[in-house]
């Protein structure tokens, strides 16, 4: 008997003791960010021994910083100004160190850096989010390059009812920046999230979208191949050289051989970002009857012939070619502010000057995935018309 009353005091101060955590719990509680129905946000961080605390975010003016205040409970808050519908990126700086908001586990790699998100809907943000439409599958594949003499690995968009399908679809080939992989369209860009919202919509037409790694000395992301875990950087080996470029048609060739594509040219599009831009650009007018949809995204037009690569020869000849074989679109996008404007205009002139149609669109902000994310939105609806 009193070993039966022990066993049940010890199980009742066990409860309290279980009652008391949780009610720890809940008073600890920080909830970051808020995003209020008003567009508003609130940023929380608890650091009782900080003497500053501030929150850095592109939400602020030219991604810059504010100071968060502290309340009695040691709980430092910001509260923003009505944003608008967009996906945001923001860090909190303790005491000078940079650090991630602890109440937020939504973080994307940009290159090096690791920042958290959260995203305002009500707007244009709503077709970055995962909506309740059908769903296309995202693979991760790895094919054999004979000329680089490596596995390489794409990630690659099926649309949705793909599987169930005996269809055979247009081909997207969408293209990162420098510093980024095969994983930048897909996080950073959100690109799934807007091509299925978009064709749920009935706006864009299914299509493959191949997400490749556009630096050719590596196989895969940053940890994700066999070089293992190392700090991701900017300039890689071969970065602009031609060899992207040269060794593309292995690309085309994996795809074209394990899906079910129109392997015609008015079925391809490439597109991509600064570097990407960059690399549309070459691709598309070295392989002149290749592509009927080109898409550049504050492309990085830079002086040619730097390198020795075939790639670069007779640019201007080049060109010429790739417009009297004609194409669908030629689409060109890039923000006021962006420090490849002037870039862009003088090649927009060269354009002008051989009379190569293009479709110009010029928007506010600068070199950003807030305006790439836009010009994906409105790209991907105009192809294979």
């Amino acid at each position: 008997m009193k070993n039966l009353l022990i066993l049940l005091l010890l199980i009742a101060l066990g409860k309290a003791n279980a009652q008391e955590n949780l009610n720890f719990g809940r008073q600890k509680e920080v909830v970051s960010p808020q995003v209020n129905p008003d567009g508003t946000v609130i940023f929380r961080m608890k650091a009782p021994g900080a003497k500053r605390v501030q929150v850095q975010g592109d939400f602020l003016p030219r991604s810059g910083s504010a100071d968060m205040k502290m309340d009695a409970d040691s709980i430092w808050s910001y509260t923003s100004a009505v944003l608008p519908s967009e996906l945001y990126s923001y860090s909190f700086v303790v005491d000078g160190l940079k650090v991630r908001d602890p109440n937020n586990v939504y973080l994307i790699r940009d290159v090096a850096s690791v920042v958290n998100v959260l995203l305002i809907g009500n707007g244009k943000a709503d077709n970055y989010k995962v909506q309740e439409v059908p769903h296309g599958t995202v693979a991760k594949r790895w094919y054999s390059s004979a000329e680089l003499k490596i596995n390489r690995r794409m990630t690659v968009y099926t649309p949705p009812g793909y599987e169930q399908s005996k269809e055979k679809y247009p081909v997207l080939y969408l293209l990162h920046g420098m510093g980024g992989d095969e994983e930048a369209w897909p996080a950073l860009g959100r690109a799934t999230q807007i091509l299925d919202n978009l064709i749920a919509q009935g706006k864009a037409k299914p299509m493959i979208v191949v997400m490749t790694n556009g630096n050719v000395s590596q196989e895969a992301a940053p940890g994700e191949s066999s070089k293992g875990f190392y700090k991701p950087g900017m300039m890689l080996p071969n970065t602009m050289d031609g060899r992207m470029e040269e060794t593309f048609p292995e690309v085309i060739k994996f795809i074209e051989s394990n899906y079910r594509v129109n392997a015609r040219k008015d079925q391809r599009a490439i597109a991509g970002l600064s570097m990407g831009g960059y690399h549309s650009l070459h691709i598309s007018r070295f392989y002149p009857q290749t592509f009927d949809y080109i898409g550049l995204f504050s492309p990085a037009v830079m002086a040619d012939g730097r390198h020795k690569s075939k790639v670069y020869a007779n640019f201007e000849e080049s060109l010429k070619v790739q417009k009297n074989n004609g194409y669908k679109l030629y689409w060109i996008a890039i923000g006021k502010t962006d420090f490849l404007y002037k870039n862009v205009a003088d090649y927009r002139a060269k354009l002008d000057q051989i009379g190569m149609k293009y479709t110009y669109r010029e928007t506010e902000g600068g070199h950003t995935w807030s305006n790439w994310r836009d010009y994906l939105s409105e790209f991907a609806p105009l192809l294979f018309k």
